[in-house]
Formats: structure tokens, C-alpha cells, sequence
């Protein structure tokens, strides 16, 4: 089954806490602090992969989660990292953040990565770090911290995968133009051929070997009015072509089907592309006025070339029924290749991996009993060990550094009043505000 989008929530693995443990051996009895650290939680890394064409592995399982970090052990042993979770997706798969829908109903969301590229790997949720043990918190004036930090928890984000063909050509055109025909006719793909409507339901691609260059050849479902605005299969299908380098337009000019001219046909198409991307309108387009073997209306042939040729496009005249004029189409289709620009990237524009950097100014607080609390932490320590508290302005600037860190907006969340008492290791400040 050809699955092409869907939307899942990846969870990175949380870090496992840090240990709370004291050497105690025969004839140590105070060894201090040997907590060990915690293990980092698993990422959620997603990979191309060439072996893959569909999105069905993610149509029924809708969570995937990352393992989490072991904690810390005694004797300083730290816990074990947990499992990456490697997600395997097709090569063009893109990967959005949210799926926020417009007025239209259109898809979109910040996109998190564009994997374009066989083998490309991204990180897109980074696993919690693992919290240290006590052992790391041992001074000259502290020497056994009875606490530890704990792990860092995991990210979760709901995700959208969409998988975006990437060929260098995009046959376009109205249902039952022939398209499918044509594809079976230039490569080895054997696609789904019926005289009736939407007989393709999912893009086929095929390698055409040509002498000027080789170039892979994606045959995309038929469009229809509407299709940018979500019309039938619209999005399904317009999603496809954003990758391709060049557009070929397979037009009916016999009419068989349609209650349109061809070029009212070409013109149609052309509205739905650039409603749903402006940017499509600017690719290079060809023409192939298909099946040619059957009476055709000379006027409405020679309107589609004089407009083709306002617009600088190349028209062929074929049928892929007999082959007639596929050569010579083929050849226009590489010689186009050789100079139309690369394919449309998307940049990410959402750094969901953005590990910040480890604080180092870990502080506890936390409310002893009734009228007490203690605040406690390697950056505290560090400060009254080169602060002068006698001194006015010293003091004034351990004020300015218990507001700046938060510490007394902390301690008033925890309830702290006027003359209550707060303990910093060995000194004792009444609280006022």
C-alpha cells in the first residue's frame, strides 16, 4: 500500500537520575560521596533510506518512543545511555513540526528536516541528559551532599511525514490523458492502464535512458479543479510535484474525454498548480499533445501552440498509443534537463534538537518546615566563597544574585513570609521584602 503522509508523535528517551550513595567499606566509615551519574536518554534519529517507497510502516503504529536513560549506581557507577530509536523513512521525505490546516484546508507547519539525501540522518529529538550524582557535589565545606540531579526528561513532539517523489520529470495532466501510457512507453514501469478515471492512484516513477542524459520520470495521479484546494485527491497528488525539475503536460487533443479545449486543459492545470505553490509556475514546462493518431481539431491545436509559445514552452505532437513522436519528445525533454534549475529544497526553519548547554549553577531549594528554608547549590557556594557578607556592598550584591536567578521568586512560590529564616549552608538571612 502506497502510504504518502502521516502524522505521529516521536518521544525522546528521558535521562536517568544521579545517585545518592556514601563509600562505606571495612575500616572507611566516612569514604563521602560516590553517587554515580545517570544515563542519557535515546534520540529519535530518522533516516533515508532507498530501500523504502512508503510511509506504511507509520499508518498504524502513531508512537514511537526512544529509551530512557538507566540511573546512577553507588561505588561512582554511572548508568547506561539509552537506545537511539532509528526511524527509517523513504529518500524525499519531509518532516513538519505541526499540521496546521489555512482557510483552504492546505497543509502546513515549521518544517523540522528535508531528507533528500540517501543515508542523511537528523536528529530531531534529542534524548534527556542524564542527571549527576552527589559525588559531584562534594566541596571543602560541603563533603557529604545528600542530593543529586535528576535526569533531564525527553522531548515529544506530534510530527508530520510527507513524502515528496523525488524525479527529475513530472508527467502532469487531466485523468485519462494518457500519462500512464506514456511512462509505460519511455521506461520498464508498469503502471495501472484503464480507459476510465483516477485508474492511477498513486505516482509511478521509471528511469528513462536517453543518450543526452538518463533522468527518473514520475507519472502523477491526474488532476482535477479544485485539486489545490483539496479537491478529490488534491494535495495527495500536488505534493509530488514540488520536487521535480521539469513539468511534462500530457494534453488530449482529441478531446475524447474532456468538455474543454486543450489549451482551456493546459490552462486549467496551470491554475491549480499555482494556487497551491506559486513557485510551480516558474518550472520549466513541456507539452506533449497526446493522442494525435485520432482526428484532432486543428484550431484548437494551433491556439495551444500560439499560447506554448508565449509562454517559451516546446509543444510534441504524439501518441503513446504508437510510439509516434515519443522519440523526439524524449530528446526535447533531456536537452530541457540540461539547463532547468535544481529541484525546490526546504530549509529547516525549526530547531526542535536544540539541546541547551549544561547549567552549572544547579541550585536547590526547597522548604525545610515551617518558617525555615534551605538553599543550597555549587554556583551559591561559589559565590559567598569570594563574597564579602560583612561587607554593605557585598551583601548588597548576594541580593542581586539571589533575584536574578530566581531564588527569591522560588522561595515566595513555596509559600516564604516575612521573618522567616533561609539557610545558606552555614549562614542565616531573615527574610523581607
Amino acid at each position: 500500500m502506497f502510504v504518502d503522509n502521516v502524522k505521529i508523535t516521536i518521544e525522546s528517551g528521558s535521562g536517568g537520575h544521579g545517585n545518592i550513595s556514601f563509600r562505606r567499606e571495612k575500616y572507611v566509615p566516612n569514604g563521602g560521596p560516590d553517587g554515580g551519574d545517570g544515563g542519557n536518554g535515546g534520540n529519535v534519529v530518522f533516516v533515508a533510506d532507498t530501500g523504502i517507497n512508503t510511509l506504511s510502516d507509520f499508518r498504524y503504529k502513531k508512537v514511537f518512543r526512544a529509551e530512557a536513560g538507566v540511573n546512577g549506581g553507588g561505588s561512582k557507577c554511572k548508568g547506561r545511555n539509552g537506545e537511539d530509536l532509528i526511524l527509517k523513512v523513504p529518500v524525499g521525505t519531509l518532516i513538519r513540526y505541526s499540521w496546521d490546516a489555512d482557510e483552504t484546508g492546505a497543509p502546513g507547519g515549521l518544517v523540522m528536516a528535508d531528507l533528500k539525501t540517501p543515508g542523511e540522518r537528523r536528529v530531531l529529538a534529542k534524548g534527556g541528559r542524564g542527571g549527576r550524582g552527589n559525588q559531584h557535589f562534594a566541596t571543602p565545606s560541603r563533603q557529604a551532599p545528600k542530593f543529586s540531579e535528576d535526569g533531564k526528561p525527553g522531548k515529544s513532539y506530534q510530527v508530520t511525514l510527507e513524502l515528496k517523489l523525488i524525479a527529475d520529470v513530472g508527467i502532469i495532466g487531466f485523468p485519462n490523458a494518457g500519462k500512464s501510457t506514456l511512462l509505460s512507453r519511455v521506461t520498464k514501469a508498469t503502471p495501472k492502464i484503464a480507459s476510465y478515471q483516477f485508474t492511477t492512484l498513486s505516482p509511478n516513477l521509471g528511469v528513462v535512458r536517453h543518450e543526452i542524459r538518463d533522468f527518473v520520470l514520475a507519472d502523477i495521479p491526474g488532476l482535477i479543479e479544485g485539486a489545490s484546494e483539496g479537491v478529490g485527491l488534491g494535495f495527495d497528488f500536488l505534493r509530488h510535484i514540488e520536487r521535480t525539475r521539469v513539468l511534462l503536460h500530457v494534453v488530449d487533443v482529441a478531446r475524447l474525454e474532456d468538455d474543454f479545449t486543450p489549451l482551456e486543459a493546459v490552462q486549467k492545470i496551470n491554475g491549480e498548480l499555482g494556487a497551491f505553490n506559486p513557485k510551480l509556475l516558474d518550472r520549466p514546462q513541456i507539452i506533449a499533445a497526446n493522442k494525435a493518431d485520432l482526428p484532432i481539431d486543428e484550431t484548437c491545436l494551433s491556439e495551444l501552440k500560439q499560447f506554448a509559445e508565449e509562454k517559451g514552452w516546446s509543444v510534441f505532437l504524439i501518441s503513446a498509443a504508437t510510439n509516434s513522436g515519443i522519440d523526439e519528445l524524449m530528446r526535447g525533454v533531456a536537452e530541457m534537463l540540461e539547463n532547468a534549475p535544481d529541484a525546490e529544497d526546504f530549509e529547516p526553519d525549526y530547531e526542535t534538537y536544540f539541546e541547551p548547554t549544561r547549567e552549572e549553577e544547579f541550585i536547590r531549594i526547597e522548604k525545610v518546615k515551617d518558617g525555615i528554608f534551605s538553599v543550597e547549590g555549587p554556583g551559591i557556594e561559589r559565590l559567598l566563597g569570594y563574597t564579602n557578607m560583612a561587607d554593605e556592598r557585598g551583601f548588597a550584591f548576594f541580593q542581586r544574585f539571589m533575584r536574578d536567578r530566581g531564588i527569591i521568586a522560588r522561595l515566595e512560590e513555596l509559600g516564604i513570609q516575612e521573618n522567616d529564616t533561609v539557610q545558606v549552608y552555614e549562614l542565616e538571612f531573615d527574610y523581607w521584602k
